[in-house]
């Protein structure tokens, strides 16, 4: 941890005109923290902190703002406080805010510095703290007044002893007609959380914990925020008479507070409303009709409600906890297969007429390092393709059987943290089973989706069977795995597999119809479903209608197998560029995100863009169709070729011209880009961050 204090005079401005809106203010106090030498550049902390704004206002009750971020842009963390002469609304419930502190962070924060951020957010709940900062008269004193609560003296014995005093008083002054309520003192336990972790989850915390102490309740709150986190013993949770959750983002550990009564918001509300939300969870705690804590479902039901978290955003919260965990596989997978094809030549991805696997596969389990492939000859599509033979052709196949083995786990891995994330871990077997039943049918990406919230409904509703005591212990290892997994085992088996299986047949003897239309049309058509479902049934469709078509070696099948390919790697690479373009558009999550998904992009796997359009189909699904035409109909209008299957800029080898190729692949890009950026600037409104699972993976390339 640096030791340069991490608030100075020169970041303090009393009674200053710093503008009329907070982005005013945000960009005067961001100046102020770089000419102390603390950021890179103003502009990038600005932008962190205006990014932040958009995830949820930082305005709180009493005329107080704090807008934070953590960012690259910031080499110390540092404190910017403005005392406005005129008041700015940061949205604060009760109107706009005269004191304002910039909290700024380096992306790479130590626990230490969180913990001084975290401080500093808890004295601003203290009426007697913010009361001082107005009556401040120097910069000095300021700074005298935050460094005290961000490294206080150790509170002696005396006082300590005070504050339980104030407890007991608080007890003692409760009227008489409340004895019922005195005859038991309740227990409440909570759980504050927010995005950054370093603001609203410790003021949620302490706003929480005076609630309490005025309601004579007991009461241990767990912030899981970016400063260590001490979780609640098992004994706390087990007496508490009701659990908060007053989180942004998913709740580590939820299973642990499994049957408790819940009340659930986000978190502005614990800081907004404590006593409410105390007197709720008090309420709760003897109301056999309250919702409860049920795994990971608990978010659903009780944000139903409490009517703070919508079912739009856990639905969302859901089916990206699914994808979230697959994109690792998809990364992994689809890098083997080019860095193989790249290697062992592009023939490797090839299925011959009669096999069941790859050549490269078959290459890999065949032969050895003591028995090298020989060259050979294979029939693809009644059509003779020939393989090297020598170790650069063993270890190319052995990466694409990697590669494929590595594939093969999508599905089922999107299905089962889809339930996972309804179900908790109880979801996890009818989830992934969901999900192999989805590879088996043929139901792909599509079924995945469905598979995995039928699963995690199939576990709820097993789960709540009431059962005798002794059989409660069979429930999680025995009873719902079994039934659950048998129930949407079934109904995947019995009732969607054939329906989607028909679809993919028909829209496969569909483009196949077509292949004597305008080169152009088709194209068209390609692009826009190669586009439409990012890895699904659709794409899957037009996938494979090319793949087949490169048996025969004539020039429109290797056209089609160009439009397919350069279509599926616009999603990703529009997406990534869109995040760089225009970043306060895209939530921190989803730029992280855009990074990751230009290498995947260029490796031709479509499916790095699905976290954009999980998070908001409406507007990204029709952008990216737009770019992925466009890029299909110059492809077809350049008289690109392609022979390879997969691969994108590593199968340049493999194509007939190759600037053409680049020339449609930039355009399609660029068409997507600019749809998705008018699309989130002009219509609807902007999407709010994304709830992260604490159990989340993190996106690899």
């Amino acid at each position: 941890m640096s030791d340069t204090p991490i608030i100075a005079p020169s970041l303090v401005a009393l009674d200053v005109a710093a503008g009329t809106t907070k982005q005013e203010v945000i960009s005067y106090l961001a100046h102020r923290i770089a000419a102390d030498g603390r950021a890179d550049s103003a502009d990038g902390l600005i932008e962190a902190a205006l990014a932040r704004e958009e995830q949820s206002a930082t305005g709180l009750p009493g005329g107080i703002a704090i807008p934070h971020c953590r960012t690259e842009a910031v080499t110390t963390a540092g404190l910017g406080f403005a005392r406005l002469s005129e008041k700015v609304d940061f949205g604060a419930p009760d109107g706009p805010a005269d004191v304002v502190f910039l909290i700024a962070a380096p992306a790479s924060g130590g626990s230490q510095h969180m913990k001084l951020l975290s401080s500093l957010a808890r004295a601003l709940v203290r009426p007697d703290f913010v009361a001082s900062l107005r009556q401040a008269t120097s910069e000095d004193e300021v700074v005298a007044l935050v460094e005290g609560v961000l490294g206080p003296k150790p509170k002696p014995a005396t006082e300590t002893a005070a504050a339980s005093a104030v407890t007991a008083t608080a007890a003692a002054n409760v009227p008489a007609d409340a004895g019922a309520a005195q005859e038991k003192k309740h227990s409440i336990v909570a759980v504050t959380a927010c995005p950054t972790g370093i603001a609203h989850t410790y003021m949620a915390a302490d706003a929480l914990k005076y609630a309490a102490e005025r309601a004579g309740v007991d009461l241990f709150v767990e912030t899981q925020g970016s400063s260590a986190t001490t979780p609640a013993d098992s004994g706390v949770i087990e007496k508490a008479d009701a659990v908060i959750f007053a989180t942004d983002v998913g709740v580590k550990g939820r299973e642990r507070f499994g049957g408790k009564p819940v009340v659930a918001s986000g978190v502005k509300r614990a800081i907004n409303e404590p006593d409410t939300m105390i007197a709720e969870a008090v309420a709760a705690s003897s109301d056999p009709d309250a919702p409860r804590v049920q795994g990971s479902a608990a978010a659903y039901d009780g944000a139903a409600k409490s009517g703070e978290v919508g079912i739009g955003t856990r639905i969302r919260q859901i089916l990206l906890t699914g994808v979230s965990y697959m994109i690792p596989f998809v990364a992994a997978g689809g890098l083997l297969i080019a860095l193989g094809f790249l290697i062992g030549g592009w023939q490797l991805g090839l299925t011959p007429d009669k096999g069941s696997h790859n050549i490269g596969t078959m290459i890999a389990l065949d032969d050895s390092l003591a028995h090298l492939p020989a060259t050979a000859s294979y029939t693809v599509q009644d059509a003779a393709v020939a393989v090297h033979g020598g170790f650069g052709t063993y270890l190319g196949a052995v990466l694409v059987a990697l590669g494929g083995l590595a594939f093969s786990f999508l599905v089922p891995v999107l299905a089962g943290y889809i339930a996972f994330a309804m179900a908790d871990r109880p979801g996890l077997a009818p989830g992934f089973t969901a999900g192999a039943v989805a590879v088996a049918v043929g139901a792909g990406f599509i079924g995945g989706l469905v598979g995995g919230v039928l699963a995690g409904f199939a576990a709820i509703a097993v789960s709540r069977i009431p059962l005798p005591a002794w059989m409660r212990g069979l429930m999680p290892v025995i009873i719902i795995p079994l039934l659950s997994s048998l129930a949407v085992g079934l109904v995947m088996f019995m009732l969607l597999g054939r329906p989607l299986a028909s679809l993919t047949s028909w829209l496969q003897s569909e483009l196949a119809g077509m292949n004597g239309s305008s080169k152009i049309v088709l194209g068209v058509i390609l692009g826009l479903m190669m586009c439409f479902d990012l890895g699904g049934p659709v794409n899957k469709a037009a996938y494979a209608f090319a793949v087949q078509g490169l048996g025969t070696g004539g020039t429109a099948e290797l056209h089609i197998m160009a439009a397919v390919m350069c279509a599926g790697m616009v999603p990703p690479l529009a997406m990534g560029v869109a995040t760089f373009v225009r970043k306060r558009l895209f939530t921190e999550a989803e730029r992280e995100n855009g990074v990751a998904a230009i290498p995947l992009g260029l490796c031709f796997i479509s499916e790095g863009a699905i976290p954009f359009a999980a998070a908001d189909p409406l507007r990204v699904i029709p952008s990216m169709m737009l770019g992925g035409a466009s890029a299909g109909a110059m492809i077809m209008a350049l008289d690109v070729g392609l022979r390879a299957p997969h691969g994108g800029i590593f199968v340049f080898f493999a194509m007939n011209n190759a600037l053409g190729f680049v020339v449609a692949l930039v355009v399609g890009t660029v068409v997507g880009a600019a749809a998705v950026l008018v699309a989130k600037t002009f219509f609807g409104a902007k999407p709010k961050a994304v709830a992260q699972e604490p159990e989340r993976a993190p996106v690899a390339v």
